[in-house]
């Protein structure tokens, strides 16, 4: 792959980002959830370079971000009544709905399926960008494919320096965790394919009964062909081994004191660490699972960043988004789990 000069841009050279989108090239951009790798949906070629960069599986679909709700029937050929209550409550936001596909978006994009991944972002940075460009935007993460998902500036130049055409600077990204995904392409049963900060529960609040996919907790298999990002593929993990660990404060460290050699780590929660004897990196209190999402990509870079060879993962549930945590630490681990609860 040939080497780009990638330009470093901020909040005051929007229009020159939303002009190289426009033109064809790709640009990481800010949103509430993470840095996403932006193309015009409506360009295969632009859609196939993100792709190339990442390194990502062409048989692992896209979500397009638009700007305005209204953007919405450029995008989709139905725009179901459940869809339009959670687009009145949760957009712009952090929650993408899978909808039947138009003749616009091309199949690359889908993975050759007649379905489509949408959300509106609330970031006013991604929302100008792609206001300013004038057609809606694929932004899987701005990540080397498989890595933890990058929720800093700097992430998104270590990964894609040199591979991309430019990324804009946005600060950090306040969520931490992708966006919630929901099918409605049956309405009557709607299904969760990736947990995020818009909950179950939340949807349920506004929607009625959903199903939660298997996939949220189990692996699946590799030929199955699937509906949304982060369903299929080992995510989110660095290089170092990662064991999810579910047990109380004590009980973990307990455990991971008695596994103790060199190279090996603790991904901890706050409450941990007056019990540990090994080197730690906390990732937030065990109460908070908004703290722990906004810092979990975080922490399992700075483990890429040091000598670690073994990470033991500590997960906790204590409220509603644990099933967002839980979700990418599992992927992290490859599902490679310890049950001590």
């Amino acid at each position: 792959m040939v080497e780009l000069k990638t330009l470093h841009l901020d909040k005051t050279n929007l229009a020159q980002a939303a002009s190289i989108l426009s033109s064809g090239g790709i640009v990481a951009i800010p949103t509430e959830t993470v840095y996403g790798l932006a193309g015009n949906a409506f360009d295969p070629q632009a859609v196939k370079k993100i792709f190339s960069a990442k390194g990502r599986p062409s048989d692992n679909p896209l979500i397009v971000h638009i700007s305005d709700i209204e953007e919405i029937y450029n995008v989709v050929s139905y725009f179901p009544p459940k869809a339009k209550k959670l687009a009145e409550k949760f957009w712009p936001g952090p929650l993408t709905m899978i909808l039947p596909k138009n003749k616009n978006i091309p199949d690359e994009v889908t993975a050759g399926m007649d379905s489509v991944a949408v959300r509106f972002p609330s970031n006013e940075i991604a929302r100008e960008i792609i206001k300013e460009a004038g057609v809606p935007l694929v932004a899987p993460s701005a990540n080397l494919s498989g890595t933890p998902s990058p929720t800093k500036f700097s992430h998104v130049v270590k990964d894609l320096d040199g591979k991309i055409d430019a990324i804009v600077d946005g600060g950090n990204c306040n969520i931490g965790v992708e966006s919630t995904v929901i099918s409605l392409l049956d309405e009557n049963t709607p299904k969760l394919l990736r947990p995020g900060a818009v909950t179950p529960e939340d949807i349920e609040k506004t929607i009625g009964k959903i199903e939660i996919d298997k996939s949220v907790f189990q692996k699946i298999s590799p030929n199955q062909k699937v509906l949304s990002p982060g369903m299929k593929y080992r995510h989110y993990s660095p290089r170092a081994r990662v064991i999810m660990v579910k047990a109380p404060s004590e009980v973990f460290a307990k455990y991971v004191n008695f596994n103790h050699n060199s190279g090996v780590a603790a991904l901890c929660l706050d409450e941990d660490i007056p019990y540990l004897k090994i080197p730690y990196i906390s990732y937030g209190s065990a109460k908070n699972s908004s703290e722990q999402a906004r810092n979990i990509f975080d922490r399992l870079r700075q483990i890429d960043d040091s000598d670690i060879e073994l990470v033991y993962a500590h997960f906790f549930e204590s409220d509603e988004m644990s099933m967002a945590v839980y979700n990418r630490l599992v992927r992290a681990a490859g599902f490679e789990i310890v049950d001590l609860m």
